[in-house]
C-alpha cells in the first residue's frame, strides 16, 4: 500500500516530498520547501532540516537541539494558509499552521507562522519566520475545540 505524504498535499509520499528529503530534486517553489521540511520534521530527517536552512543561518549549531526535540513532539497535520511574492522574485513568504503533540507537557499544540524564503543559486531555502498569535476569542488552532484563551493562550 502505497502512503500519503505527511505534508496534507493529498499526493503520495513517493512523488511528492520523498524526492527532496532523498536529494534527487530540489523544491521549485517555497511552498514545496516548507511541505518538505514538515515531513521532514515528521520523519525525523536532520540532515534535510539543516541542509534547508539558508546558509547564513548556520543551522548546524542548532542540530543537538533539535534532535533533543524529536522524540518529545508528535506531528499532526500542516495546513498552508498563504503564499506571497516578496520584495523580488528570490524571495517569498508562506504562512502555516502545524499541529503536534507535545508529549513532554501532554498537550496539544500549534506553530502559526509566515516564514520567509529566499532563493540562492537557483535554489530555495528558510531564512527565517515570524509567530503569529491568534486572538484571544478565536478558536484554538490546535483543535481542542476551545478558545484560544482558555487554551493554548493561557
Amino acid at each position: 500500500m502505497e502512503d500519503l505524504c505527511h505534508c496534507g498535499s493529498g499526493l503520495l509520499f513517493d512523488e511528492c516530498c520523498k524526492p527532496f528529503i532523498n536529494g534527487y530534486r530540489f523544491p521549485l517553489k517555497p511552498v514545496q520547501l516548507m511541505r518538505s521540511r514538515y515531513t521532514a520534521y515528521v520523519l525525523h530527517n536532520l540532515d534535510y532540516l539543516i541542509s534547508t536552512w539558508h546558509p547564513d543561518c548556520r543551522a548546524e549549531q542548532w542540530r543537538d537541539d533539535i534532535a533533543a526535540n524529536f522524540p518529545l513532539t508528535e506531528w499532526k497535520g500542516l495546513t498552508i494558509k498563504d503564499e506571497r511574492t516578496g520584495k523580488n522574485g528570490h524571495e517569498s513568504y508562506v504562512e502555516f499552521i502545524a499541529l503536534f503533540y507535545d508529549r513532554h507537557n501532554r498537550r496539544p499544540g500549534f506553530i502559526h507562522e509566515r516564514s520567509r524564503f529566499v532563493q540562492l543559486n537557483e535554489r530555495w531555502y528558510y531564512i527565517d519566520g515570524i509567530h503569529q498569535q491568534p486572538l484571544r476569542n478565536a478558536p484554538c488552532p490546535c483543535g481542542s475545540g476551545k478558545k484560544y484563551k482558555k487554551c493554548c493562550g493561557q
